[in-house]
This record gives structure tokens, C-alpha cells and sequence, in this order.
């Protein structure tokens, strides 16, 4: 059984910043692709960030120049360093990862996600 933990989250005022952080556990052979989608009220999942295992990196438009992925691959472990905060940020973040496990299976595990709310 794979899970993603994703603790973290919470409140912070424009401007400030804040650090995501997903950790990965179970039954994994390897994990290739991690990210973090988020989901506002009303509104569809979209992607953030998505860092492969060799290190790429992909961001939306909306946060390039603010957020920062990264991972450390023997911690099974993502990040998202999230600075210059805006208002339009506050969503619940998803930790996402493409992975194969102990059965040759491979696919995509989410988080339970985490609340993020910068106020103004």
C-alpha cells in the first residue's frame, strides 16, 4: 500500500511565503513524476508544479518566478516552496505521484491535501 502525506499548509498574509512539504511511503519500487495541483472553491484541480525524478521542472504561468519545486529522491519527498503570496493562491494543495510499486504497477497516488489561505 502506497500513501502520501502531505502535513503543512495553513494561513498566511500576501506576501509571505510558505512550505509544502509530501512524503511518500508503501510499497515503492520507484517514483517518477511528483507535483502539486491545487483546487480553489468553484473551481477545477489545476497543476502548480511537476518535478520529474531527473530533476525537470514544469510550473503554471501563475506561479513561475514565486514557487519552487524540488525533491529529494531517497527521502521519497516533494516540495513546494511557495513565496510572494497572493490572495488568488488560496486553494487546497494536492501532492501527486507517478510511481511504480512492488506489484509492477504503475500509477498515479494523491495526497489528502492540505489548506492553503492567504489572506489580504
Amino acid at each position: 500500500q502506497v500513501q502520501l502525506v502531505e502535513p503543512g499548509g495553513g494561513l498566511v498574509q500576501a506576501g509571505g511565503s510558505l512550505r509544502l512539504s509530501c512524503a511518500a511511503s508503501g510499497s515503492i519500487v520507484s517514483i517518477h513524476d511528483m507535483g502539486w495541483y491545487r483546487q480553489a472553491p468553484g473551481k477545477q484541480r489545476e497543476l502548480v508544479a511537476t518535478i520529474a525524478s531527473g530533476g525537470s521542472t514544469n510550473y503554471a504561468d501563475s506561479v513561475k518566478g514565486r514557487f519552487t519545486i524540488s525533491r529529494d529522491n531517497a527521502m521519497k519527498t516533494v516540495w513546494l516552496q511557495m513565496n510572494s503570496l497572493k490572495p488568488e493562491d488560496t486553494a487546497v494543495y494536492y501532492c501527486n505521484a507517478e510511481l511504480t510499486d512492488y506489484y509492477s504497477r504503475r500509477r498515479d497516488y494523491w495526497g489528502q491535501g492540505t489548506q492553503v489561505t492567504v489572506s489580504s
